[in-house]
Formats: structure tokens, sequence, C-alpha cells
């Protein structure tokens, strides 16, 4: 692991910490995310912003937050073991763990490594994507798939979906299988919220967003959320976030830097969310 000189030593229970996951090798259709984290970081560290999130949060003055540098993933062992094993070493120190994908192929290995310490995990699936095959072109581990794979395994208590909007009858078929709670575009209305009892890991594709507010992401899918209602969205969650994932930007389709710059915004807002809502009397295995 680059933690980017940093080291892991001075890691304390309850830090938000954020690492990078430069995977897109089961991306299907158009590879590229694998390059999001820089782009992501770029933005987010550009003299056009600063680091302070709606709420009033400073990020980068907040001593509990950190940036740890990118995942170096080594291909002589299976992508989806190196990427668990990482994650646990962060969570056997206590902290937070805020993921940059790559692929949604890595949320798959970043859930396992959350279920093996924390009991009753629930899961905030935000996507234009369901992500339930049972295999994409025989690849039981493509991004279209990890949700199928969190499923079979019992990883969470309870997965919940917003945004979908290119359900087939298969992933239909698997979301009633695995009783998903799938709140597609047809039922979406502003303002709504979720209850969820015990900590949360949200998982937010960047194709969630419409593609005119999120241009560079590899599957465009017009009729999704705009980056306010994504924002008050975060903003509103009234549960602990104990880990999360931004997955999904192609940097190669995003000249202007329009997403990049969405993703350093969520990423603020996800940031500032995990640090107000910490809840030292969550228990952990």
């Amino acid at each position: 692991m680059n933690g980017g000189g940093r080291s892991f030593d001075d890691l304390k229970p309850g830090m938000v910490t954020l690492i990078g996951v430069p995977s897109d090798e089961n991306s299907s259709f158009m590879q590229g995310a694998a390059h999001a984290p820089a782009r992501i970081r770029a933005a987010l560290y550009s003299g056009a912003s600063n680091l302070c999130a709606e709420s009033g949060v400073d990020v980068g003055a907040e001593p509990r937050w950190r940036d740890v540098g990118d995942l170096e993933l080594d291909h002589s062992a299976t992508t989806v073991e190196q990427i668990e094993c990482a994650i646990g070493t962060l969570l056997e120190r206590g902290v937070r763990v805020l993921a940059l994908g790559g692929d949604h192929a890595i949320t798959y290995p970043i859930v396992r490594a959350f279920a093996a310490r924390y009991h009753a995990l629930n899961l905030l699936h935000l996507d234009a994507h369901p992500d339930l095959y049972d295999d994409y072109e025989g690849n039981p581990h493509s991004h279209a798939s990890p949700f199928a794979r969190i499923m079979e395994e019992d990883l969470v208590r309870r997965l919940v979906q917003v945004g979908i909007r290119t359900m087939n009858p298969h992933q239909r078929a698997q979301a009633e299988r695995f009783r998903v709670e799938v709140i597609d575009m047809l039922r979406w209305q502003p303002g709504m919220r979720w209850q969820f009892d015990g900590p949360v890991y949200l998982s937010l594709d960047m194709d969630v967003l419409d593609p005119a507010f999120a241009p560079g992401v590899s599957h465009h899918e017009p009729g999704g959320l705009s980056t306010r209602e994504i924002v008050r969205l975060i903003q509103d969650l009234d549960a602990p976030i104990v880990g999360a994932d931004i997955v999904e930007f192609n940097p190669e389709r995003d000249p202007l830097g329009i997403t990049a710059s969405a993703a350093a915004k969520v990423l603020k807002e996800i940031s500032a969310s995990m640090l107000v809502m910490s809840d030292p009397t969550l228990q952990a295995r």
C-alpha cells in the first residue's frame, strides 16, 4: 500500500481514512476508472475550491481525517483478496474508510472486510444500475455483480438501492430473491429518507447522477438524480456511516472536469457526515 509518505502508526480509532483503490479490471464495455482516484484528488485539493463541507466541517483541517494514498495492487495475487486484506488492516485500527474506486467490483471485497468487523451492517447503494447479475459475460466478479456476491454471502442485514433505472428481468428476479429494497427513479421523490437500525456502509456509483451532472462515467443513463439531490440525501442520512466508496468515475469521459468536481463534492459531504456522526458506542466484532 502506498501511504503517500504517511505512516499508519498514528491512525486512531474513530478517524476517517481516504484510500484510493485504482482497479478497473472487472469493468465491462470501457475501462478508465482505475485513473479516478488521482483525478478526484486533483479536484479535491485544487485551489479553485476548498475542503469545507456545506455543514461547515473543514475536512482538510480536521485531525481525524487522513488521506493515506492509494492501494498498490500486485497482480500476482487476486485483486479481491488484496483489497479485502488492505481494508481489513485499516479496520483493525478502528478507523472508518472512504474508498475511491475504481469500478464497482471493489465494493464486494471492501464489504467483506466490513462484515467481518461490524454486526448487522446495512448497505445503502446509490446507482443507475442494480449490479445484481449472477455473473456478467461469464465473470462473477464483474462490476455488474458485486451485490449478488454480497447478498449470497449474507454480508449485510439490509440492502437499499436508490436511483435505479436499468433493471432488467434477471436483475429484478435477483432483487426479489435477495429481498433488496429498490427505490427506482419511477418512485423517487425529493426528500425521501430511510431509517437504519445500526451501522451503514454507503456505496455511491457516480452514474446515479444524471449525465448532465456527471458525464464522466462509462455507462450514461439519462433520468438520474441531480448533484443537489445526492448531497441532500447524504446530509439527511440519520445513521452512522462506518464506511463508504465512490466508484465508476471514468476520467477519460470527463474532459472539462465536471464529474471530478462532483465526486470531490460528495467526498467532502460523506467525510463530514462520517466525522459528525461518529458513534463510539458502535459494537465491533
